[in-house]
């Protein structure tokens, strides 16, 4: 029939009309949660591709940050020489402190003073980077102590401060500004 009324009844579906609908009813639910569990993947994909991204961005800084450190903190070396005040190079032991005290001397705005036999005294500071022999005037270098990371000894091989991290602030024995010649731990 081709015409339908309002008054007239629809007809029941078929079993296999029901079975259809329900099939078709079915496969649209099915299609939608694979949608959903597709999208769910990508997202948690996306939130995976994220954190590695900002992991090897953090991994990456800190490899930089601990080069920096190291590059840093890697001493440098210096070597001190012993000289008078006119800038003559004198035997090491003069800018020593166990040697000066054991003769009666002192420090003293970063020279040694040591009194000599018949009265007077003589004054001995370290010449950081010079060159030259006992006995000659020293070329180049400074009378500054080095700051910060430095290495310093003489050319006999004693330790007159050690660089690094942990070096005392006193001013004392090693002839002027810079530590104690002890340190720390570094």
């Amino acid at each position: 029939m081709r015409f339908q009324d309002e008054s007239t009844t629809p007809k029941e579906p078929s079993l296999a009309e029901q079975r259809a609908r329900r099939q078709a009813i079915a496969d649209q639910e099915r299609q939608e949660a694979e949608a959903a569990e597709a999208a769910r993947k990508a997202d948690q994909k996306a939130a995976t591709k994220r954190k590695i991204l900002i992991g090897s961005g953090v991994t990456v800084g800190l490899a930089g940050l601990v080069a920096t450190f190291y590059t840093v903190a890697k001493p440098t070396n210096e070597t001190a020489v012993c000289t008078d005040a006119s800038g003559v190079i004198q035997n090491d032991e003069f800018c020593d402190e166990s040697y000066a005290t054991s003769h009666g001397g002192y420090q003293s705005g970063g020279f040694w003073i040591i009194p000599l036999v018949g009265g007077g005294f003589n004054s001995y500071r370290y010449n950081y980077g010079g060159t030259g022999t006992i006995g000659q005037r020293v070329a180049g270098g400074t009378f500054t102590a080095p700051s910060g990371n430095t290495n310093v000894s003489t050319k006999s091989g004693k330790t007159v401060q050690r660089g690094g991290f942990g070096i005392s602030g006193k001013t004392g024995t090693s002839g002027g500004t810079g530590g104690t010649g002890k340190s720390g731990g570094s």
